[in-house]
């Protein structure tokens, strides 16, 4: 597969950064380049035809995320963000030895920064990321000093994307999702979906105060900060923009994201058969 998908071409500091999720979980990451990195330009996608990600088998997962980066690579993207950790768990080392372009995700860096700060580090996340044990191996290699609990949420990613964030059926949800790292007494607690930073003031009122909500894509924008400085990407321009598309309803998606983003986004719709078609081809390269 990897020879199939292998082009080189180049990528310029002028490019977009493309980020992506399954749904409005991404724009938590979005949120953040913004805030760290004013002058990047970003082509955001969320795939919320085929959400939730963290029921999905791993062969799907990668074929989504093939998809995704190709069509991203297609609109001359700089670099590649998967502000999804049921990907970064199952697809990210697979598609970095595939395409010639720089892809992050946002367990390692999430995995770092609790491992620096707890002693007893409970994780949330979807059920594919916690079965994968991802944030558990990263906070282990990290420091292997520290206990680490997992625990799988599949309702969390449908009630955000329902902006059911004030129904009190969540708060009984995350109840249940949390007692067992309330009775593991965690110190420290990872948001191990991009959803989930939503979740706050549910979580603050369930959590006792002294435990620490450790936001993946806030070390996540250092870490791209730090690429792209690297690698000479860093944009040279002032001016930015953001462009969103959705592989489901674009109305949904602009009303739901408006609560996180401050405004109502203009979304446009890609055909999920056109993307799933698009050859494998337009791959960059760091040249």
């Amino acid at each position: 597969m990897a020879n199939a998908l292998r082009q080189t071409s180049s990528i310029h500091s002028s490019g977009k950064i493309g980020v992506f999720d399954s749904g409005v979980g991404g724009l938590t990451v979005l949120r953040e380049i913004v805030r760290q990195l004013p002058h990047e330009s970003v082509l955001y996608f969320g795939d919320t035809a085929r959400l939730p990600y963290g029921e999905r088998t791993p062969a799907e997962i990668l074929r989504y995320v093939r998809e995704i980066i190709v069509w991203m690579l297609k609109r001359e993207v700089k670099m590649v963000v998967m502000a999804c950790n049921t990907s970064s768990a199952l697809a990210l080392e697979t598609v970095r030895s595939e395409f010639d372009v720089p892809i992050l995700g946002v367990i390692l860096p999430g995995a770092r920064a609790a491992a620096k700060l707890g002693r007893a580090i409970g994780v949330i996340s979807t059920p594919a990321t916690a079965a994968s044990g991802a944030y558990r191996q990263a906070i282990l290699e990290a420091n292997p000093s520290v206990a680490v609990w997992q625990v799988g949420c599949p309702e969390f990613v449908p009630l955000i994307e329902q902006n059911r964030i004030h129904d009190p059926y969540l708060k009984t949800v995350a109840q249940t999702y949390l007692q067992p790292l309330l009775q593991a007494r965690i110190d420290t607690l990872i948001y191990g979906c991009t959803h989930y930073p939503h979740l706050a003031p549910v979580l603050r009122q369930i959590l006792p105060s002294q435990v620490r909500l450790i936001d993946p894509a806030v070390p996540l924008v250092q870490a791209m900060t730090h690429e792209l400085d690297v690698l000479g990407l860093s944009s040279p321009h002032a001016a930015t923009t953001t462009e969103f598309y959705v592989s489901g309803q674009p109305s949904q998606f602009a009303r739901v994201s408006a609560r996180w983003l401050g405004y109502r986004p203009s979304v446009s719709q890609i055909d999920l058969l056109a993307l799933a078609a698009d050859p494998p081809l337009s791959v960059r390269s760091r040249s």
